[in-house]
């Protein structure tokens, strides 16, 4: 018997992955419709900056505690820039304003718990006085 049995990721962040998977999945359906003009500039960059930010979550995920730090900092910036992009997007007229609105809720609460996630895991790794 394995006496190191895997140890599975913390709800928290599995949670935070989930969700920010829903948004993405809405994010594509408007992504297929975006306007040809824009689609390869401000819709790709959209694109990007969600699975980054998935894929920035995911590894920090599986590491140790004290390694995930830059990744979830990572993350927070890149969900940052997405919804400036999605602005900039709405903006340009290549969102409608009822599509923006729903990504963007969609985007509240993934932002609030990876700061959450942050916040726990600075505190917890911050030199004890």
């Amino acid at each position: 018997m394995n006496s190191n049995p895997i140890k599975s990721p913390p709800r928290s962040s599995i949670t935070v992955l989930n969700k920010l998977t829903i948004s993405y999945k809405i994010w594509n359906e408007y992504f297929r419709d975006f306007p040809k003009a824009n689609k390869y500039s401000v819709g790709l960059k959209i694109d990007n900056l969600f699975v980054e930010t998935i894929e920035y979550i995911s590894m920090a995920v599986f590491l140790q505690k004290e390694e995930k730090i830059p990744y979830i900092k990572r993350a927070i910036m890149k969900l940052d820039c997405l919804k400036v992009f999605l602005e900039i997007a709405w903006e340009m007229s290549s969102l409608n304003e009822n599509k923006y609105i729903r990504i963007s809720e969609t985007l509240i609460e993934p932002g609030k718990m990876l700061g959450g996630w942050y916040g726990q895991l600075t505190k917890q790794n911050s030199p004890k006085k």
